[in-house]
């Protein structure tokens, strides 16, 4: 893959895409308490959207060979 910068807007969107999305697969009664849950571990930088957040830029980071590769 080709990493290119990821614009405000979409990161933005992918951000709450992940928390959402973490949020339900956690164990827990109520999806308010999952997400505030979700939110308090981002707050902290721990948490499963943290974590695909550094595993992209890790990706990024290995494929840093293949930008000039972008038109």
């Amino acid at each position: 893959q080709v990493p290119v910068e990821v614009p405000g807007d979409r990161g933005t969107a992918l951000a709450l895409r992940w928390l959402v999305q973490f949020s339900r697969s956690r164990a827990g009664r109520s999806m308010a308490s999952k997400l505030a849950n979700e939110l308090m571990d981002a707050a902290n930088e721990t948490g499963n959207a943290i974590r695909r957040r550094e595993e992209t830029h890790r990706m990024a980071e290995a494929n840093k060979a293949f930008a000039h590769y972008r038109y």
